[in-house]
C-alpha cells in the first residue's frame, strides 16, 4: 500500500470511530429534552423518569474499565464491533419499547455499549496514529464529541416535536451501519500482546460489584439521605469490594488495571485534569440553565442557545488545542484550561439579577475555552504516558475517573447549593444567587487545587525523567 493510501486510510479511521464515539457523546444528552414527552407517552413518574438517565450512566461508569482490558485482551476493534453492533440494537429496543421499564432496561445496554465506543475510539487512535500526530487526531475525536454534546439537548427537542421521542433513538441505528462500513475497511486490528490472554475473572466480579455500587451511591446518595441504612450499606460494599479488587489486581499475572499506571505521575496528572473537568462542567452545567430560567427568565430554546458558546467552543476549539497539542504538548494547555475554569467560576460568582448578557456569555465562553483546552490535551497526556498494549485499559481508568469527578462533583455541588440557597421563600431569586454564587466559588477553589495537583505532579515527573537520564519529554 502506498504512504497516500495509509495516510488516507488511518484519517478513513478516525471518521469510523468518530461517529461511534459521537454517537455515545449525542446519546449522553439527547434525551434531557425528550423526558417531558416521554413522561406523557409512557405515563412514567419522575423517579423512573430519572432513571432513563440514571441507568444509563451508571452502566456507562461501571463497565468502563472492564471493557477497555476486554479490547486490549481481545482485539480493540472486534470489542468495537460488538460494542457497536450492541448499542444498535439496543438503539433499536429503546425506539421500539412501550414502557418505561423496557426503556430503562433499554438505556442500561446503551450505557454498557458505550462504555465500549469511548474506550475502544481512543485505544484505536492512539495504535493508528504515531505521536506526532496523536494531538491533531484526538482534537478532531473529541471536536466531534463536542459536537454531540451541543447539539444532544437541541437535536432531542427538535426530533421529538417533528417525529416523536422514539426517533431520537432510532437515528442512531443507520449512523452504527455507517460506521461499521467505514471501520470494517479502514481499521486496523489491535491489542496487548504482552498482558496476557486471560481475563482476570474475581477481579472483573469485585470490579462490577464494587463500581456499581459506588455509583449508585453518587447518583442517588442526597436522594435517600446519606445517612441511610442503604446508603451506608453501599458504601460499606463499595469500599470492602474495591478493595478487595485491588489487592487481587496486585497478584494476578494480567490484571484488569494495571496499578503500576497510577505509580506513573504524568498519568495521575491527565486523571486528575479529566476528574476536574468532569467535576466543573457537570456542576455548572446544572446550576447554569437555572440562573437563565430563575434570574433571567429565558424559556428553554433561549437557554439552549446561550449555552451554546460553551459547548461549541469545544467542538470548534479541540481540533486547533490538538494541532497545539502536536507543537507545544499537552502540560501547558491543561494547565491553562484549568486556570480559565477559575476565571470563569469567579466571573460567574458576580452575577445578579442586572448582569448584562455580555458579561453572561463572556463567562460561559471562558469555561468553553477551559473545557477545549483540558479535554483532549488530558487524554492524549495520558495515554501518551503509558505503553501503547495497555492503551484501552488507560483509557477506561482516565474515562472511569472522569465520571466518577463529575458525579462527585454534582453530589457536593447540590449539597452546597442547597444548603446556601435555605433562604425564606419570599425572596427565590435572592436565595438562587447566593446558593450559585457558593456553588462558583466552590469550583474555583476546586479547579485551583486541580491545577495546583497537576503542576506538581508533572513537575516531580519531569524531574525524575531529568534524574534517569533521559531527554525532558513532550509538554
Amino acid at each position: 500500500m502506498s504512504v497516500f493510501a495509509q495516510q488516507q486510510r488511518k484519517w478513513w479511521a478516525l471518521l469510523g470511530v468518530s461517529i461511534a464515539s459521537f454517537l455515545g457523546c449525542v446519546d449522553f444528552t439527547i434525551v434531557n429534552t425528550a423526558l417531558p414527552a416521554l413522561q406523557q407517552d409512557l405515563g412514567a413518574d419522575v423517579d423512573r423518569l430519572q432513571w432513563v438517565i440514571n441507568g444509563f450512566i451508571l452502566a456507562l461508569s461501571s463497565f468502563m474499565v472492564l471493557v477497555g482490558r476486554l479490547a486490549d485482551v481481545h482485539g480493540r476493534k472486534r470489542v468495537l464491533f460488538i460494542g457497536l453492533s450492541l448499542f444498535g440494537l439496543a438503539s433499536l429496543a429503546a425506539g421500539l419499547v412501550g414502557d418505561i421499564d423496557q426503556l430503562i432496561a433499554a438505556r442500561i445496554v446503551q450505557g454498557l455499549a458505550c462504555a465500549v465506543l469511548y474506550t475502544a475510539s481512543g485505544a484505536i487512535v492512539s495504535s493508528t496514529f504515531d505521536s506526532a500526530e496523536q494531538g491533531k487526531a484526538f482534537g478532531v475525536l473529541f471536536g466531534v464529541n463536542g459536537i454531540g454534546l451541543a447539539i444532544g439537548p437541541v437535536l432531542g427537542g427538535v426530533i421529538t416535536s417533528a417525529f416523536g421521542w422514539q426517533w431520537i433513538f432510532l437515528i442512531n441505528v443507520p449512523l452504527v451501519l455507517l460506521s461499521l462500513a467505514i471501520c470494517s475497511v479502514s481499521v486496523d486490528e489491535s491489542r496487548a500482546e504482552q498482558t496476557g490472554t486471560r481475563l482476570d475473572w474475581l477481579g472483573a466480579i469485585l470490579l462490577l460489584v464494587g463500581l456499581p455500587s459506588l455509583v449508585l451511591v453518587i447518583v442517588q446518595g442526597a436522594a435517600w439521605g446519606w445517612r441511610s441504612p442503604v446508603t451506608l450499606g453501599l458504601i460499606s460494599l463499595a469500599v470492602l469490594a474495591l478493595w478487595a479488587f485491588i489487592e487481587v489486581e496486585k497478584r494476578v499475572a494480567a490484571p484488569i488495571i494495571d496499578l503500576r499506571l497510577f505509580a506513573n505521575r504524568r498519568f495521575v496528572a491527565a486523571v486528575t485534569a479529566s476528574f476536574g473537568l468532569a467535576l466543573f462542567y457537570c456542576v455548572a452545567f446544572f446550576v447554569m440553565p437555572l440562573y437563565l430560567a430563575l434570574i433571567r427568565g429565558e424559556n428553554v430554546q433561549a437557554s439552549g442557545l446561550l449555552l451554546l458558546p460553551t459547548t461549541l467552543g469545544v467542538a470548534v476549539l479541540s481540533p486547533l488545542v490538538g494541532r497545539l497539542v502536536d507543537r507545544k504538548g499537552p502540560a501547558l494547555l491543561i494547565k491553562t484550561g484549568l486556570l480559565l475554569f477559575v476565571v470563569s467560576a469567579l466571573l460567574q460568582a458576580g452575577f445578579d439579577r442586572q448582569t448584562s448578557l455580555a458579561y453572561v456569555l463572556a463567562a460561559f465562553v471562558v469555561m468553553g475555552l477551559g473545557w477545549a483546552s483540558i479535554l483532549g490535551p488530558s487524554t492524549v497526556l495520558g495515554i501518551s504516558s503509558v505503553p501503547q498494549q495497555v492503551g484501552s485499559v488507560a483509557m477506561g481508568s482516565l474515562m472511569t475517573l472522569h465520571n466518577v469527578g463529575g458525579g462527585l462533583g454534582l453530589a457536593v455541588g447540590v449539597g452546597i447549593y442547597h444548603h446556601f440557597s435555605a433562604l425564606p421563600l419570599d425572596d427565590v431569586p435572592g436565595a438562587f444567587l447566593n446558593g450559585y454564587r457558593a456553588v462558583m466559588v466552590f469550583l474555583a477553589v476546586a479547579s485551583l487545587s486541580v491545577w495546583a495537583s497537576v503542576a506538581w505532579l508533572l513537575r516531580r515527573a519531569k524531574t525524575a525523567q531529568a534524574l534517569a537520564g533521559e531527554g525532558p519529554g513532550h509538554g
